[in-house]
Protein backbone atom coordinates (compact mmCIF):
# COMPACT_ATOMS: atom_id res chain seq x y z
CA UNK A 1 0.00 0.00 0.00
CA UNK A 2 1.19 3.50 -0.75
CA UNK A 3 1.54 6.24 1.83
CA UNK A 4 -1.82 7.82 1.00
CA UNK A 5 -3.80 4.60 1.46
CA UNK A 6 -1.93 3.73 4.66
CA UNK A 7 -2.66 7.17 6.10
CA UNK A 8 -6.36 6.98 5.19
CA UNK A 9 -6.73 3.53 6.74
CA UNK A 10 -4.84 4.61 9.85
CA UNK A 11 -7.07 7.68 10.26
CA UNK A 12 -10.23 5.60 9.81
CA UNK A 13 -9.04 2.94 12.26
CA UNK A 14 -7.97 5.51 14.85
CA UNK A 15 -11.28 7.39 14.58
CA UNK A 16 -13.29 4.17 14.84
CA UNK A 17 -11.27 2.99 17.81
CA UNK A 18 -11.74 6.31 19.59
CA UNK A 19 -15.52 6.26 19.05
CA UNK A 20 -15.77 2.60 20.10
CA UNK A 21 -13.81 3.24 23.29
CA UNK A 22 -15.92 6.31 24.09
CA UNK A 23 -19.14 4.46 23.23
CA UNK A 24 -18.14 1.49 25.39
CA UNK A 25 -17.47 3.80 28.31
CA UNK A 26 -20.88 5.44 27.79
CA UNK A 27 -22.54 2.01 27.57
CA UNK A 28 -21.01 0.98 30.87
CA UNK A 29 -22.05 4.21 32.60
CA UNK A 30 -25.60 4.16 31.19
CA UNK A 31 -26.06 0.46 31.99
CA UNK A 32 -24.86 1.01 35.54
CA UNK A 33 -27.16 4.01 35.94
CA UNK A 34 -30.24 2.20 34.56
CA UNK A 35 -29.66 -0.84 36.73
CA UNK A 36 -29.17 1.37 39.77
CA UNK A 37 -32.43 3.23 39.03
CA UNK A 38 -34.30 -0.06 38.58
CA UNK A 39 -32.93 -1.43 41.86
CA UNK A 40 -33.81 1.81 43.64
CA UNK A 41 -37.40 1.73 42.34
CA UNK A 42 -37.81 -1.93 43.39
CA UNK A 43 -36.53 -1.12 46.85
CA UNK A 44 -38.79 1.92 47.13
CA UNK A 45 -41.79 -0.18 46.12
CA UNK A 46 -40.89 -2.90 48.61
CA UNK A 47 -40.60 -0.35 51.43
CA UNK A 48 -44.02 1.00 50.51
CA UNK A 49 -45.57 -2.50 50.68
CA UNK A 50 -43.84 -3.23 53.99
CA UNK A 51 -45.16 0.03 55.49
CA UNK A 52 -48.64 -0.79 54.20
CA UNK A 53 -48.42 -4.25 55.81
CA UNK A 54 -47.64 -2.65 59.16
CA UNK A 55 -50.08 0.26 59.04
CA UNK A 56 -53.03 -1.36 57.22
CA UNK A 57 -52.60 -5.11 56.88
CA UNK A 58 -56.11 -5.53 55.49
CA UNK A 59 -55.31 -3.35 52.51
CA UNK A 60 -52.48 -5.62 51.47
CA UNK A 61 -54.89 -8.34 50.51
CA UNK A 62 -57.21 -5.94 48.67
CA UNK A 63 -57.18 -6.72 44.93
CA UNK A 64 -55.20 -4.11 43.00
CA UNK A 65 -53.62 -2.56 46.09
CA UNK A 66 -50.20 -3.95 45.17
CA UNK A 67 -50.32 -2.94 41.50
CA UNK A 68 -48.10 0.03 40.79
CA UNK A 69 -45.33 0.63 38.28
CA UNK A 70 -41.75 0.10 39.40
CA UNK A 71 -39.24 2.29 37.63
CA UNK A 72 -41.50 3.00 34.67
CA UNK A 73 -42.35 -0.71 34.23
CA UNK A 74 -45.17 -2.73 35.64
CA UNK A 75 -44.12 -4.05 39.02
CA UNK A 76 -44.78 -7.62 40.10
CA UNK A 77 -45.40 -7.86 43.86
CA UNK A 78 -45.88 -10.89 46.07
CA UNK A 79 -46.20 -11.05 49.87
CA UNK A 80 -45.54 -14.26 51.80
CA UNK A 81 -45.77 -15.06 55.49
CA UNK A 82 -43.02 -16.47 57.62
CA UNK A 83 -43.91 -19.98 56.44
CA UNK A 84 -43.48 -18.84 52.83
CA UNK A 85 -47.17 -19.02 52.08
CA UNK A 86 -48.51 -16.46 49.66
CA UNK A 87 -50.54 -13.82 51.50
CA UNK A 88 -51.11 -11.34 48.69
CA UNK A 89 -50.04 -10.74 45.13
CA UNK A 90 -50.43 -8.06 42.47
CA UNK A 91 -52.87 -8.51 39.63
CA UNK A 92 -50.04 -7.95 37.16
CA UNK A 93 -48.75 -11.43 37.98
CA UNK A 94 -51.81 -12.97 36.40
CA UNK A 95 -51.53 -16.71 36.74
CA UNK A 96 -47.83 -16.60 37.49
CA UNK A 97 -46.24 -16.95 40.87
CA UNK A 98 -42.88 -15.57 41.90
CA UNK A 99 -40.62 -18.27 43.31
CA UNK A 100 -41.20 -18.04 47.05
CA UNK A 101 -37.91 -19.81 47.64
CA UNK A 102 -36.27 -16.42 47.10
CA UNK A 103 -37.84 -15.27 50.38
CA UNK A 104 -36.36 -18.07 52.49
CA UNK A 105 -33.01 -16.36 53.19
CA UNK A 106 -34.61 -12.97 53.79
CA UNK A 107 -37.00 -14.46 56.36
CA UNK A 108 -34.31 -16.49 58.09
CA UNK A 109 -31.63 -13.81 58.46
CA UNK A 110 -33.76 -10.66 58.19
CA UNK A 111 -31.68 -9.05 55.41
CA UNK A 112 -32.74 -7.70 52.06
CA UNK A 113 -31.16 -8.79 48.78
CA UNK A 114 -31.39 -8.49 44.98
CA UNK A 115 -31.68 -11.42 42.60
CA UNK A 116 -31.87 -11.79 38.82
CA UNK A 117 -33.95 -14.78 37.72
CA UNK A 118 -35.55 -16.26 34.61
CA UNK A 119 -39.33 -16.13 34.85
CA UNK A 120 -41.57 -17.47 32.10
CA UNK A 121 -39.04 -16.84 29.35
CA UNK A 122 -38.32 -13.37 30.67
CA UNK A 123 -35.53 -12.02 32.88
CA UNK A 124 -36.65 -10.43 36.13
CA UNK A 125 -34.84 -8.26 38.60
CA UNK A 126 -36.19 -9.17 42.07
CA UNK A 127 -35.83 -7.36 45.38
CA UNK A 128 -36.67 -9.40 48.50
CA UNK A 129 -37.18 -7.64 51.85
CA UNK A 130 -38.28 -9.13 55.18
CA UNK A 131 -41.47 -7.87 56.88
CA UNK A 132 -41.56 -6.72 60.47
CA UNK A 133 -42.85 -9.11 63.11
CA UNK A 134 -45.60 -6.63 64.08
CA UNK A 135 -47.21 -7.42 60.74
CA UNK A 136 -46.89 -11.14 61.28
CA UNK A 137 -43.47 -11.50 59.65
CA UNK A 138 -42.77 -12.88 56.24
CA UNK A 139 -41.30 -11.16 53.20
CA UNK A 140 -42.21 -9.04 50.25
CA UNK A 141 -40.94 -9.77 46.74
CA UNK A 142 -40.95 -6.93 44.17
CA UNK A 143 -39.85 -7.75 40.61
CA UNK A 144 -39.66 -5.97 37.27
CA UNK A 145 -38.72 -7.13 33.81
CA UNK A 146 -35.26 -6.11 32.52
CA UNK A 147 -36.44 -6.26 28.89
CA UNK A 148 -36.76 -2.48 28.56
CA UNK A 149 -33.32 -2.00 30.12
CA UNK A 150 -31.80 -4.59 27.78
CA UNK A 151 -33.50 -3.00 24.78
CA UNK A 152 -32.18 0.42 25.74
CA UNK A 153 -28.64 -0.94 26.13
CA UNK A 154 -28.86 -2.80 22.83
CA UNK A 155 -30.10 0.35 21.08
CA UNK A 156 -27.25 2.34 22.61
CA UNK A 157 -24.70 -0.25 21.50
CA UNK A 158 -26.11 -0.23 17.98
CA UNK A 159 -25.92 3.55 17.88
CA UNK A 160 -22.30 3.30 19.06
CA UNK A 161 -21.44 0.93 16.22
CA UNK A 162 -23.18 3.13 13.65
CA UNK A 163 -21.45 6.22 15.04
CA UNK A 164 -18.07 4.44 14.88
CA UNK A 165 -18.62 3.50 11.25
CA UNK A 166 -19.78 7.00 10.32
CA UNK A 167 -16.87 8.55 12.20
CA UNK A 168 -14.45 6.20 10.44
CA UNK A 169 -15.89 7.24 7.09
CA UNK A 170 -15.64 10.92 7.96
CA UNK A 171 -12.09 10.46 9.26
CA UNK A 172 -11.08 8.59 6.12
CA UNK A 173 -12.61 11.28 3.90
CA UNK A 174 -10.88 14.04 5.85
CA UNK A 175 -7.56 12.18 5.70
CA UNK A 176 -7.99 11.65 1.96
CA UNK A 177 -8.56 15.37 1.41
CA UNK A 178 -5.62 16.33 3.58
CA UNK A 179 -3.32 13.78 1.96
CA UNK A 180 -4.37 14.92 -1.48
CA UNK A 181 -3.30 18.46 -0.69
CA UNK A 182 -0.13 17.30 1.08
CA UNK A 183 1.00 14.78 -1.53
CA UNK A 184 0.50 16.88 -4.63
CA UNK A 185 3.67 18.93 -3.99
CA UNK A 186 5.53 15.70 -3.21
CA UNK A 187 4.31 14.20 -6.48
CA UNK A 188 5.62 17.25 -8.35
CA UNK A 189 8.94 16.98 -6.53
CA UNK A 190 9.11 13.29 -7.39
CA UNK A 191 8.48 13.92 -11.08
CA UNK A 192 11.04 16.74 -11.19
CA UNK A 193 13.63 14.65 -9.32
CA UNK A 194 13.03 11.73 -11.69
CA UNK A 195 13.55 14.02 -14.68
CA UNK A 196 16.80 15.34 -13.19
CA UNK A 197 17.95 11.78 -12.54
CA UNK A 198 17.05 10.74 -16.08
CA UNK A 199 18.83 13.66 -17.78
CA UNK A 200 21.70 13.97 -15.29
CA UNK A 201 21.37 17.75 -15.53
CA UNK A 202 22.45 19.07 -12.13
CA UNK A 203 21.69 22.65 -13.19
CA UNK A 204 17.96 22.00 -13.03
CA UNK A 205 16.05 22.62 -9.80
CA UNK A 206 13.00 21.19 -8.12
CA UNK A 207 9.82 23.32 -8.24
CA UNK A 208 9.30 25.53 -5.20
CA UNK A 209 5.99 24.52 -3.53
CA UNK A 210 5.81 27.98 -1.86
CA UNK A 211 5.05 26.41 1.50
CA UNK A 212 6.63 26.90 4.91
CA UNK A 213 5.97 23.33 6.09
CA UNK A 214 8.06 20.16 5.85
CA UNK A 215 7.47 19.86 2.10
CA UNK A 216 8.76 23.38 1.51
CA UNK A 217 11.83 22.75 3.67
CA UNK A 218 12.44 19.46 1.83
CA UNK A 219 12.36 21.23 -1.53
CA UNK A 220 14.75 23.91 -0.24
CA UNK A 221 17.13 21.28 1.15
CA UNK A 222 17.10 19.24 -2.05
CA UNK A 223 17.71 22.34 -4.16
CA UNK A 224 20.61 23.28 -1.90
CA UNK A 225 21.97 19.75 -2.40
CA UNK A 226 21.64 20.20 -6.17
CA UNK A 227 23.51 23.50 -5.88
CA UNK A 228 26.33 21.71 -4.07
CA UNK A 229 26.36 18.94 -6.66
CA UNK A 230 26.49 21.45 -9.49
CA UNK A 231 29.35 23.33 -7.82
CA UNK A 232 31.18 20.06 -7.18
CA UNK A 233 30.71 18.98 -10.80
CA UNK A 234 31.89 22.35 -12.07
CA UNK A 235 34.86 22.25 -9.71
CA UNK A 236 35.70 18.75 -10.90
CA UNK A 237 35.43 19.89 -14.53
CA UNK A 238 37.73 22.85 -13.88
CA UNK A 239 40.12 20.64 -11.95
CA UNK A 240 40.37 18.14 -14.77
CA UNK A 241 40.89 20.92 -17.31
CA UNK A 242 43.53 22.64 -15.17
CA UNK A 243 45.27 19.36 -14.36
CA UNK A 244 45.36 18.46 -18.04
CA UNK A 245 46.84 21.86 -18.84
CA UNK A 246 49.44 21.64 -16.07
CA UNK A 247 50.45 18.11 -17.01
CA UNK A 248 50.71 18.95 -20.70
CA UNK A 249 53.70 21.30 -20.26
CA UNK A 250 56.09 18.90 -18.47
CA UNK A 251 54.89 15.98 -20.59
CA UNK A 252 55.55 17.95 -23.79
CA UNK A 253 59.00 18.91 -22.58
CA UNK A 254 59.67 15.34 -21.49
CA UNK A 255 58.63 13.93 -24.88
CA UNK A 256 60.81 16.49 -26.69
CA UNK A 257 63.82 15.67 -24.59
CA UNK A 258 63.26 11.94 -25.07
CA UNK A 259 63.07 12.48 -28.84
CA UNK A 260 66.27 14.55 -28.75
CA UNK A 261 67.91 11.83 -26.67
CA UNK A 262 66.92 9.21 -29.25
CA UNK A 263 68.41 11.27 -32.12
CA UNK A 264 71.55 12.80 -30.55
CA UNK A 265 72.31 10.79 -27.48
CA UNK A 266 72.61 11.86 -23.86
CA UNK A 267 74.31 15.05 -22.72
CA UNK A 268 74.63 16.37 -19.17
CA UNK A 269 72.20 19.24 -19.91
CA UNK A 270 69.68 16.88 -21.46
CA UNK A 271 69.84 14.51 -18.49
CA UNK A 272 69.34 17.49 -16.15
CA UNK A 273 66.27 18.56 -18.14
CA UNK A 274 64.86 15.04 -18.03
CA UNK A 275 65.37 14.87 -14.28
CA UNK A 276 63.71 18.28 -13.84
CA UNK A 277 60.73 17.24 -15.93
CA UNK A 278 60.37 13.97 -14.03
CA UNK A 279 60.66 15.80 -10.72
CA UNK A 280 57.99 18.31 -11.74
CA UNK A 281 55.64 15.50 -12.80
CA UNK A 282 56.26 13.60 -9.57
CA UNK A 283 55.66 16.74 -7.49
CA UNK A 284 52.46 17.52 -9.36
CA UNK A 285 51.20 13.95 -8.97
CA UNK A 286 52.07 14.00 -5.26
CA UNK A 287 50.27 17.32 -4.75
CA UNK A 288 47.18 16.04 -6.58
CA UNK A 289 47.11 12.93 -4.41
CA UNK A 290 47.64 15.00 -1.25
CA UNK A 291 44.83 17.40 -2.14
CA UNK A 292 42.48 14.52 -2.92
CA UNK A 293 43.26 12.87 0.42
CA UNK A 294 42.75 16.11 2.35
CA UNK A 295 39.34 16.69 0.81
CA UNK A 296 38.18 13.12 1.56
CA UNK A 297 39.86 12.42 4.92
CA UNK A 298 38.07 12.20 8.26
CA UNK A 299 38.46 14.96 10.90
CA UNK A 300 41.69 14.33 12.89
CA UNK A 301 41.79 13.71 16.64
CA UNK A 302 45.48 13.56 17.66
CA UNK A 303 46.99 16.19 19.98
CA UNK A 304 49.40 18.40 18.05
CA UNK A 305 51.60 21.17 19.54
CA UNK A 306 51.61 23.99 17.01
CA UNK A 307 54.59 25.74 18.64
CA UNK A 308 56.75 22.66 18.06
CA UNK A 309 55.67 22.45 14.42
CA UNK A 310 56.49 26.13 13.95
CA UNK A 311 60.02 25.75 15.32
CA UNK A 312 60.67 22.82 12.98
CA UNK A 313 59.33 24.55 9.85
CA UNK A 314 62.62 26.25 8.92
CA UNK A 315 61.53 29.89 9.22
CA UNK A 316 63.98 32.70 10.01
CA UNK A 317 62.10 33.87 13.09
CA UNK A 318 59.59 32.03 15.31
CA UNK A 319 57.37 33.60 17.98
CA UNK A 320 55.20 30.78 19.29
CA UNK A 321 52.97 30.28 22.30
CA UNK A 322 52.32 26.78 23.61
CA UNK A 323 49.08 25.89 21.79
CA UNK A 324 47.59 22.41 21.27
CA UNK A 325 44.97 21.42 18.70
CA UNK A 326 43.28 18.17 17.71
CA UNK A 327 44.83 17.50 14.34
CA UNK A 328 46.86 15.49 11.87
CA UNK A 329 50.52 16.20 12.56
CA UNK A 330 51.79 15.25 9.08
CA UNK A 331 49.10 17.29 7.33
CA UNK A 332 49.75 20.37 9.48
CA UNK A 333 53.50 20.03 8.92
CA UNK A 334 52.93 19.91 5.16
CA UNK A 335 50.59 22.91 5.23
CA UNK A 336 53.08 24.96 7.26
CA UNK A 337 55.93 23.93 4.95
CA UNK A 338 53.85 25.01 1.95
CA UNK A 339 53.33 28.45 3.49
CA UNK A 340 57.04 28.84 4.26
CA UNK A 341 57.96 27.72 0.72
CA UNK A 342 55.39 30.12 -0.75
CA UNK A 343 56.81 33.00 1.30
CA UNK A 344 60.39 32.26 0.22
CA UNK A 345 59.41 31.89 -3.43
CA UNK A 346 57.13 34.89 -3.79
CA UNK A 347 58.05 37.15 -0.88
CA UNK A 348 61.10 39.18 0.18
CA UNK A 349 63.34 39.27 3.20
CA UNK A 350 63.07 37.06 6.23
CA UNK A 351 60.23 34.63 6.81
CA UNK A 352 58.67 34.58 10.28
CA UNK A 353 56.12 32.29 11.97
CA UNK A 354 53.83 33.34 14.82
CA UNK A 355 51.66 31.01 16.89
CA UNK A 356 49.15 32.43 19.35
CA UNK A 357 45.87 31.58 21.08
CA UNK A 358 42.75 33.68 20.63
CA UNK A 359 40.01 32.39 22.90
CA UNK A 360 39.00 28.96 21.61
CA UNK A 361 40.94 29.46 18.35
CA UNK A 362 44.59 28.83 17.48
CA UNK A 363 46.29 31.07 14.89
CA UNK A 364 49.41 30.12 12.91
CA UNK A 365 50.73 32.95 10.71
CA UNK A 366 53.56 32.92 8.16
CA UNK A 367 54.77 36.33 7.01
CA UNK A 368 57.56 37.78 4.89
CA UNK A 369 58.77 41.36 4.38
CA UNK A 370 57.28 41.87 0.93
CA UNK A 371 54.13 43.70 -0.15
CA UNK A 372 52.06 40.56 -0.06
CA UNK A 373 49.01 39.52 -2.04
CA UNK A 374 46.89 42.17 -3.74
CA UNK A 375 43.42 42.67 -2.25
CA UNK A 376 41.68 41.39 -5.40
CA UNK A 377 43.72 38.16 -5.41
CA UNK A 378 43.28 37.16 -1.75
CA UNK A 379 40.60 34.59 -2.50
CA UNK A 380 42.08 33.32 -5.76
CA UNK A 381 45.49 32.46 -4.29
CA UNK A 382 43.93 29.44 -2.54
CA UNK A 383 42.42 28.08 -5.75
CA UNK A 384 43.93 25.11 -7.55
CA UNK A 385 46.64 25.75 -10.14
CA UNK A 386 46.92 29.42 -9.27
CA UNK A 387 50.49 30.72 -9.32
CA UNK A 388 53.84 29.13 -9.99
CA UNK A 389 54.99 25.60 -9.24
CA UNK A 390 52.28 22.99 -9.19
CA UNK A 391 49.71 25.60 -8.23
CA UNK A 392 48.37 23.30 -5.51
CA UNK A 393 50.37 24.32 -2.43
CA UNK A 394 47.94 26.91 -1.08
CA UNK A 395 44.95 24.81 -2.15
CA UNK A 396 46.34 22.04 0.08
CA UNK A 397 46.74 24.57 2.92
CA UNK A 398 43.07 25.58 2.66
CA UNK A 399 41.86 21.96 2.42
CA UNK A 400 43.92 21.03 5.50
CA UNK A 401 42.54 23.96 7.50
CA UNK A 402 38.95 23.13 6.56
CA UNK A 403 39.41 19.46 7.44
CA UNK A 404 40.55 20.60 10.89
CA UNK A 405 37.38 22.68 11.30
CA UNK A 406 39.14 25.97 10.61
CA UNK A 407 40.03 28.21 7.68
CA UNK A 408 42.96 29.76 5.83
CA UNK A 409 43.16 33.40 4.80
CA UNK A 410 45.69 36.02 3.73
CA UNK A 411 46.14 39.64 4.73
CA UNK A 412 48.88 41.31 2.73
CA UNK A 413 52.09 39.31 3.22
CA UNK A 414 50.65 37.35 6.17
CA UNK A 415 49.09 33.92 5.54
CA UNK A 416 47.14 32.56 8.52
CA UNK A 417 45.72 29.15 9.40
CA UNK A 418 42.96 29.38 12.01
CA UNK A 419 42.22 26.16 13.92
CA UNK A 420 40.11 25.05 16.90
CA UNK A 421 41.98 24.67 20.17
CA UNK A 422 41.62 21.72 22.50
CA UNK A 423 38.71 22.37 24.87
CA UNK A 424 40.68 21.50 28.02
CA UNK A 425 43.60 23.73 27.03
CA UNK A 426 41.26 26.58 26.14
CA UNK A 427 39.75 26.37 29.63
CA UNK A 428 43.17 26.37 31.31
CA UNK A 429 44.24 29.36 29.22
CA UNK A 430 41.13 31.30 30.25
CA UNK A 431 41.76 30.47 33.94
CA UNK A 432 45.34 31.66 33.60
CA UNK A 433 44.18 34.97 32.13
CA UNK A 434 41.77 35.43 35.02
CA UNK A 435 44.54 34.77 37.53
CA UNK A 436 46.83 37.22 35.79
CA UNK A 437 44.11 39.88 35.94
CA UNK A 438 43.79 39.31 39.69
CA UNK A 439 47.54 39.76 40.39
CA UNK A 440 48.65 43.22 41.69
Amino acid sequence: MNLRLRTILAAAAATMLAVVVLGSAVDVLVTRHLRHELDRSLRTRAIGVAQLAVSAPALVTTPGALDAPAGGTQGLVEVVDRKQRIVARSLSLGGRVLPVSLAREAISDGTSRYRTVRFGGDELRVYVAPLANVSGGGAVLVAASTADLSNTISTLQGLTIIAALLAAGVGAAAAALLMRGALQPLARLDRAAGEIGRTGDASRRLPDPHRADEVGRLATTLNAMLDSLERARESERRFLADASHELRTPLTALRGNVAHLARHGATPALVADLEADAERLARLADDLLTLSREEAAEPPRDDVRLDKLARAAGADRVDAESVTVAGDRAALERALANLVENARRHGRGEVSIAVRADGDRALVSVEDEGEGVHLLDRERVFERFYGDGSGLGLAIVRATAERHGGRAYVDGPRFTIELVRKASESGRHAEGEELEKGLP
